[in-house]
């Protein structure tokens, strides 16, 4: 699964974000990943992640006409991720 970050756009795999609506940003460590994915996941998420990746970001949405809460990405490097969506 790649991810790639543009000036404009978030995709992953074949999926695709405009960062318009990208809203809140935040890295979730083993712990909070395992209940984010899990016992705490809201089924209308979007759902990029691996199952051997333990941790990872949460993307909340700010789109009014799309009914996805957020984002769930796992990945190695969630500090960078993170970095270049809030920038």
């Amino acid at each position: 699964m790649s991810i790639v970050v543009t000036d404009q756009q978030l995709y992953i795999g074949r999926a695709h974000i405009e960062r318009k609506y990208l809203a809140k940003v935040t890295i979730l460590m083993a712990p909070e990943m395992l209940l984010t994915r899990g016992r705490n996941a809201d089924p209308s998420a979007f759902l990029a992640i691996r199952f051997w990746e333990n941790k990872g970001i949460k993307v909340e949405l700010n789109d009014k006409a799309d009914p996805t809460p957020y984002w769930l990405i796992s990945s190695r490097k969630c500090d960078e991720l993170a970095r270049a969506l809030k920038s």
